[in-house]
C-alpha cells in the first residue's frame, strides 16, 4: 500500500474539483468520475467488478480505516477534517468516500427488460426506481431528455449501489424508445385492466418495457402513443395516486411475478 497524498489547502485545485463533484448534479459529465461517499457503495461496486481510482479519508478516520478500504484503490488521499466536512453532501459525513471513473455511454440494448424515464424530476425518486429494477431484473434504463442526472450524489446514493448493476443510458431520445423491441407498457389512473388482474390472466409480458413519466405531469403524451398496454394499479384505500417510485416498484415486481410463473 503506497503513502496516501495528505490535502490541508482549501486552495488546492484538486480538492476544488472534488467539492463541484460532490455537489453538483451533473458535474460528473464535465470530469468524468463519480464520487461515491461510505462504504456500502464502493461495496455494491466492487461485488460487480467496479474498482474506485481513489479513495479520500478524513485525516481523523485514517488511522481506523480498515486495510480493506486502504487497498481497494489505486491512490489514497487523506484531507483535514473541516475540509472533508466540506467535500461531503450527508448530514453525517462518512469520513471516507471514492472516485470511480465514468464508464463509456453504453449502447441500447434491444430485446432487454427495461425502464423508460420520462422527464422525472426528483433524484430520491430516480435512485429508488433504479435499485427496484436491478431487484427485479430490470437490467436496462433510459431516461428520456430532461430526467434527473443518473449518476448524480443524490441518486446514486439514493440507488444504494444498484448503478453499477444496470446499463444506464441517459439524455434518451424517443425514438430510443421505438428501438427497445418489447412491448410498452404504461400505468394510467382511468385506462387498461387492473394490474393484478393482467397478472392473474397472465396478460403481462416480459420481457417488457414499464415508462414512468414526471411527477406532476406523467408520461408524455408522444411516449403515451407508443404503449402497447395500458395498467391501473388497484387503490382499494382511495388515494388519488401512488408515489412514482412506489407504482414502479409494485409494477416491476408484478412483472418479475409473471415470468416466474
Amino acid at each position: 500500500m503506497s503513502e496516501p497524498l495528505f490535502i490541508s489547502s482549501r486552495d488546492n485545485a484538486w480538492l476544488k474539483a472534488l467539492i463541484k463533484l460532490s455537489h453538483g448534479s451533473t458535474e460528473y459529465r464535465k470530469q468524468h468520475q463519480v464520487w461515491a461517499e461510505g462504504d456500502h457503495l464502493v461495496r455494491a461496486a466492487k461485488a460487480r467488478g467496479v474498482r474506485p481510482q481513489v479513495a479520500v479519508f478524513s485525516e481523523f478516520f485514517w488511522p481506523l480505516a480498515p486495510v480493506k478500504y486502504a487497498q481497494i484503490a489505486t491512490k489514497n488521499v487523506v484531507i483535514s477534517d473541516p475540509l472533508f466536512d466540506a467535500i461531503s453532501a450527508l448530514e453525517s459525513p462518512a469520513k471516507m468516500g471514492f472516485l470511480f471513473d465514468l464508464a463509456a455511454p453504453p449502447a441500447l440494448q434491444a430485446g432487454v427488460a427495461s425502464v423508460v424515464l420520462d422527464r422525472l424530476q426528483d433524484a430520491g425518486n430516480v435512485g429508488a426506481i433504479l435499485r427496484s429494477a436491478a431487484a427485479f431484473g430490470f437490467k436496462q434504463i433510459v431516461a428520456l431528455k430532461g430526467t434527473a442526472a443518473l449518476w448524480s450524489p443524490k441518486v446514486l446514493r439514493a440507488g444504494m449501489g444498484a448503478h453499477w448493476g444496470l446499463q444506464l443510458i441517459e439524455s434518451a431520445e424517443l425514438e430510443s424508445v421505438q428501438r427497445l423491441g418489447v412491448p410498452l407498457l404504461v400505468t394510467s389512473s382511468h385506462r387498461g385492466d387492473f394490474l393484478h388482474q393482467s397478472l392473474a390472466k397472465r396478460e403481462l409480458p416480459m420481457p417488457c418495457a414499464w415508462a414512468l413519466g414526471h411527477e406532476g405531469q406523467g408520461v408524455s403524451a408522444a411516449l403515451e402513443s407508443l404503449a402497447s398496454m395500458h395498467v391501473r394499479i388497484a387503490q382499494p384505500g382511495g388515494e388519488e395516486s401512488l408515489n412514482v417510485a412506489t407504482a414502479c416498484a409494485i409494477c416491476l415486481h408484478a412483472s418479475a411475478t409473471a415470468a416466474l410463473t
